[in-house]
This record gives C-alpha cells, structure tokens and sequence, in this order.
C-alpha cells in the first residue's frame, strides 16, 4: 500500500521561522532588555499555548510585565498555562485581551479577581489542576508553544543556573525545547562562570536580561509570636493522637499556623513524650522557618524542598546533611519531584482548608473567590495501587483482608470557624455552585472524604478511616464539629459511643489538659528567636524583622 506524503518536521520549520523574524536582534542567544516587547511580539502567535512561569515564590515578572505590553492587535487569544496566578498583570493580559483562556493551579491573592472575571466572561477557564496535573499535561494535551520562565544567572553560552528557587523551571523548558517550542528566559545577570549548570544552552532559544531581579515572595513563613494557644492544643493533640499513635516518620506539612506549631513544640512537647527519632524525621516540605529548632534539636534527618524561601539560603547551605544542597553551596529545589514524593512516599500530609462537608469532602475554592488548590491534592490523595509499607501506612489496614492493604494518612486541622468567622462545617460546599459559575466539568474538590483519615479541631480528633459507615462518619465529624450547626446536631450519647469505639478521641482522652496548650510551649515564640536558633544564619525578610 502507498502511503501519503507528509512532512515530519513541520513544527520544527514554523520554529525556525519565528526565530528568524528576531536574527537581526540576537547576539548569540541573547537579545537586549529594551527589544523585549518586539521579540514577543515576532515568536508569540495569536492562539499560542504559553506557558507563563509564576510559581508560588519565583515569578518572572519582567516577562509578565512585558507580556501585558505587546500589542494585543499582533498577540492575542493566548491561552495560558500557569502554575500560579501571582501578579496583577497575569490577570491585566485577559483585560488588554492579549490572553483568553487559562488552566491553572493557585490563584491565592488573585483568587477573587479570577472569579470575577471569570463570571464577568473576560476569561474562559479551562480547569483548576493539581501542581502534578497541570505538569504531566505539558507533555500530552497542552504542550506549550512558547514557555517564559526565570533564571538566577547564565553564561555567554546560553546555559542557565536556577540556584536556590529552581523550582519548576527545567519541567516547563522541557515541555518546550523538546516538542519545538520556543524558550525564552529572563535572567538576574550574565557571568563568565556559573556556580552550576541547571538547564543546558541546547535547550534555551532566547536570553534577555532583566530590568531588575525577579520576584521572590516569603510565602512560607510564618511568625510564632501569631500562633494561638487554640493551635498549640491542637498541635498537642496531633503530635500524641496521630505522629505517635501511627508512628508517623515521613511527611508533608502546609504552610498554616496549626503545623508551624507543631514543628515549634517537636523540641518541647514532643520531646516529654519520648517521641525523638521515632516519628517525622524525614520530610518533603518548604523550607519554613519555624522547622529550625527541629533540624537544631536533632530531629530532622532530610528535608526536600518544593521550594526555596527567602532568609533561609545561609540555613541552608550550612545543613547539607538536611537539606538537597549541591557542591556550589546552594539547595536545588524541584516542585515536581517534590509533589512526587509528597503523593507517593510520605506517610502523612496534614493540612488545612477553607471548607469541608458533612462527609469531610474539603475545598479551599468558595464563593467569589477561585483560589484553587495547587498541590493539597496531590500530598491529600492515597494512590491506589501498590506502595512500600511503613508502620503508619500499614496502621490503617483492614486486618480481616487477607488482601487488604494500608493506607495513607490524610489529615485535615481546622478551626470550627475560621477567620471569616464563618464555619468550616458546610452542608454542601461551594465548589458545587462555583462549577457552575466556571462551567467545570466537577466540582473542584481539593481531598476526597475518601482519602481523608482524621479531621482534627480544636474540640479533638475524629479517626474518620475507623468509622465503618457514611452515617458514623458524619457523626464523628459532628462530634468535634463545636457549635456550629453541624456541631450542634452531636448529642451526648453519640459522642460517648464514638469515643467508646475509638471513633473520637478529646483531649482528655489523650491525657492532654486544655490549661496546659500555652505559648510557652514552644521552642520559638519569635522570629528573633528563629534566629538564635540558626546560630544567626536565617536572615529574615525586613517584614518579619523586629527591632530594638
């Protein structure tokens, strides 16, 4: 049989066309700051999957900015693939209508813009992804044809050194250099010498430095002299009622004040329960710095990070036997394995969220605001399948399977009411109506009921995977659910037969009284004394720095 001609090469050809428009402006790889807009302008075509680098830290904001500056007559109908919307001009690119579709994985401080734009039909979303989802399909369905990420340094060659905050930058270059995509990356400086090379020049198609450093945001930490003694009680009951009862060694924890308490009591109250070296010694986690004590006190043998945090690099270059640090000095983050490692390897993530229904289904998408959920549902998720078996995974096994298999620990610690002072407890989340609002195919949930095994408030913990029916499983929530409506349902007799079973634990059942969760708990009450801690390494942003 004959077969038809066809040309194998074409997106190659349409590469090599665009960068021909721009040879007159190019020295080697590089072309200047001020040709920014006009480079643009020639390699971006109107209807172009870009992808746009705005992690939650680093952001290449010299190529958002001028983005938002093309002329929306020459680039238009782009549709956006972004980890994170950050910045105001992520959102102004939609208003000029240079971009008009987007899929994405965090919103954060944009969240309320996007959902109005969103209802007021100035951007057609295409779905909410985890951090790992949103990666993978660069490599299936929405292969970029143009990728805009950020660099610390590069040589006059071409190659790049992304330091400290590599963070999800080599994923994205990849999707592009190896598909016939264009790669255009801004850097900080251009150097004779890199400490080290971190993507190779073969990979990169246009370097232009940038007007300015790009920015680096301190999402990861948090002060200790705001964590309340409501969360240190919590911290207690989870360090005694689920680290110890599991045995918990390798975890994952979010960026609230609840788990930076918990990092903060490990040296205190962790340690008068017998609990060093026998539980969280092994973690995939920012480097907050509230975990210092803990790495200082000997409790902490690895840490890999998804990110870099402003302050921590002095920290961090002297603990190499903790952290991921290459021989230049510095650690190389990577938000891909880092979310790996989170859904696959850990025994547990604990975290926190904006709502959860009556079953314990959570979401931190709600009314007005379409945050998104970032990596929460990969860490919150139990694979099926087959895993290597810990004393935490296999701790939730069904012993009367001969099949049967552990499980993940998926934990949820929150409030009664939150800082809206509304209740968590919600009969049915907004996600429902935000689909609608969206046009989403399903709700965008961030963890299951499913995947979820303890909730923990401040009233104590409910061990949802013991619970043997949907009825039990309500009622466990509703017992520590305080008195919010969903709390109010809970009588006496319930909570009794719950604790009975096991089902529910309150502090008292813990051996943990209420009058003892005070400040003084923990190892660090401020930032300066974060610092001592470091021996004087971790550098604070100005705005946690307090002075005398």
């Amino acid at each position: 049989m004959e077969k038809p001609q066809r040309n194998w090469d074409t997106k190659r050809v349409q590469k090599a066309q665009r960068l021909a428009k721009i040879s007159n402006l190019m020295t080697g790889k590089y072309v200047e700051t001020n040709q920014i807009i006009t480079v643009l302008e020639a390699l971006i075509a109107p209807g172009d999957k870009v992808v746009l680098e705005g992690d939650n830290q680093k952001q290449a904001s010299f190529l958002s900015q001028s983005l938002n500056l093309v002329n929306p007559k020459k680039v238009n109908h782009l549709h956006m693939i972004m980890s994170s919307i950050s910045r105001p001009e992520h959102l102004d690119i939609f208003e000029r209508k240079i971009a008009s579709k987007i899929d994405f994985s965090y919103a954060g401080a944009q969240s309320v813009r996007v959902s109005q734009m969103i209802e007021d039909g100035k951007m057609k979303l295409g779905d909410i992804h985890t951090y790992l989802e949103l990666y993978g399909r660069l490599f299936i369905d929405l292969i970029p044809n143009v990728v805009l990420v950020a660099a610390d340094k590069a040589d006059k060659a071409g190659n790049l050194y992304t330091g400290f905050n590599t963070e999800e930058t080599p994923t994205i270059v990849e999707a592009a250099a190896f598909k016939d995509g264009i790669v255009i990356v801004q850097v900080n400086e251009v150097v004779d010498e890199l400490p080290r090379i971190d993507i190779p020049a073969g990979w990169v198609d246009v370097v232009v430095p940038a007007d300015k450093p790009y920015e680096l945001e301190a999402l990861f930490t948090r002060d200790p002299q705001n964590i309340t003694e409501l969360q240190i009680l919590m911290a207690m009951m989870a360090i005694k009622g689920i680290y110890a009862e599991h045995g918990v060694q390798s975890l994952n924890h979010g960026i609230g004040f609840n788990t930076a308490a918990i990092e903060l009591l490990l040296p205190t109250y962790g340690a008068s329960l017998g609990l060093k070296g026998k539980i969280a010694r092994n973690w995939v986690l920012n480097p907050h710095p509230t975990i210092i004590p803990a790495i200082e006190s000997g409790w902490v043998e690895s840490i890999h990070s998804f990110g870099g945090e402003v302050g921590m690099e002095k920290y961090i270059a002297a603990r190499p036997d903790i952290f991921f640090v290459g021989q230049d000095g510095t650690m190389r983050s990577n938000r891909v394995l880092g979310q790996i490692a989170g859904q696959y390897a850990v025994d547990m993530f604990i975290g926190s969220t904006l709502q959860l229904d009556y079953d314990g289904n959570s979401s931190t998408v709600t009314r007005g605001r379409l945050s998104g959920f970032g990596g929460a549902p990969n860490m919150g998720h139990n694979p099926g399948g087959r895993r290597h078996s810990t004393p935490a995974w296999q701790s939730l096994r069904d012993q009367d399977n001969a099949l049967g298999k552990g499980q993940k620990l998926v934990v949820q610690m929150v409030e009664t009411y939150g800082a809206n002072k509304k209740p968590i407890f919600v009969e049915n989340l907004d996600a429902l109506a935000v689909q609608k609002q969206a046009g989403l195919a399903n709700a965008p949930v961030m963890i299951y009921s499913e995947d979820t095994t303890h909730i923990v408030t401040e009233e104590g913990i409910a061990y949802l995977y013991k619970a043997t029916s949907k009825a039990q499983r309500q009622a466990a929530i509703a017992a520590i659910g305080g008195v919010t409506p969903l709390g109010m349902t809970s009588t006496k007799e319930s909570l009794d037969q719950l604790r009975h079973a096991g089902i529910v634990k309150l502090p008292e059942d813990l051996g943990i009284k209420r009058s003892d969760a005070k400040r003084s708990l923990l190892a660090a009450q401020t930032i300066d004394d974060l610092v001592e801690w470091s021996d004087g390494l971790y550098e604070p942003p100005m705005k946690f720095r307090t002075w005398s």
